[in-house]
């Protein structure tokens, strides 16, 4: 009986001396209120974006993303100041992409896919950051002045029966078709260019890289030539 209390003794002391376990956020911080009219589901309805913000007394807004399965949430970083979002989902509902205006005239683009535990960046920078620096190996991009201004990166719309319009027959939940705009500012030697109109490239999903197929050439080559007089 004696050893039988040392022993539940014992396994008291060592509980009440381990560390307590901080328990992760559950949700947004203290100030960040829900905006219903943002809110979206995926297609098979197992997740929701929720987007919440916070007003400073300076009416200074700040954006966070949430996804919500189950009885779970998950941050979908970075926070934003002063713009919420525009979230899209693959057909299969495992891949999630954010339209992302970043300033006046000027937008981003960030991936996430379902883990485990819930939707994680599916790339280590905005995937519009990686669709720009692919232009920029490519020769056709040294036609060019370097866009500084206005720069955007979107997807093109049609995901949703896999580009079918485009002619394509491109497997299920696979590629996103990236477009880019950019321009130049004006100076003492120009007025605004835009250098830059509606240059696609495709991103593979699986594989997590990007190419031109071959029915883009003509639109990209298009899209760098300079505007005639009068054009809008």
């Amino acid at each position: 009986m004696k050893t039988i209390s040392f022993a539940l003794s014992i396994g008291l002391l060592l509980a009440c001396a381990a560390p307590a376990v901080s328990a992760a956020p559950a949700g947004p911080a203290h100030g960040f209120k829900i905006k219903d009219e943002y809110t979206s589901k995926s297609p098979d309805g197992a997740t929701t974006i929720e987007q919440y913000a916070r007003i400073d007394k300076d009416d200074n807004w700040t954006w966070q993303f949430w996804a919500r399965r189950s009885d779970s949430m998950v941050l979908l970083g970075p926070q934003q100041p002063d713009y919420a979002a525009d979230f899209h989902f693959t057909p299969d509902s495992r891949w999630l992409f954010r339209l992302q205006k970043t300033g006046s005239g000027e937008s981003s683009l960030y991936l996430y896919k379902l883990g485990p535990k819930g939707f994680v960046a599916a790339t280590p920078k905005p995937i519009g950051d990686m669709a720009w620096d692919y232009f920029y190996k490519q020769p056709d991009s040294r036609k060019v002045m370097k866009p500084d201004f206005h720069i955007n990166a979107g997807v093109l719309k049609g995901l949703e029966d896999n580009y079918g319009k485009l002619g394509v027959d491109w497997p299920g939940n696979r590629y996103l078709v990236v477009w880019l705009w950019g321009e130049v500012e004006p100076n003492d030697k120009h007025h605004q260019l835009t250098t830059v109109r509606d240059w696609r490239c495709r991103y593979d999903l699986l594989e997590g890289k990007f190419d031109v197929p071959e029915i883009f050439a003509e639109g990209n080559a298009k899209a760098l030539l300079p505007k005639s007089p009068g054009d809008e």
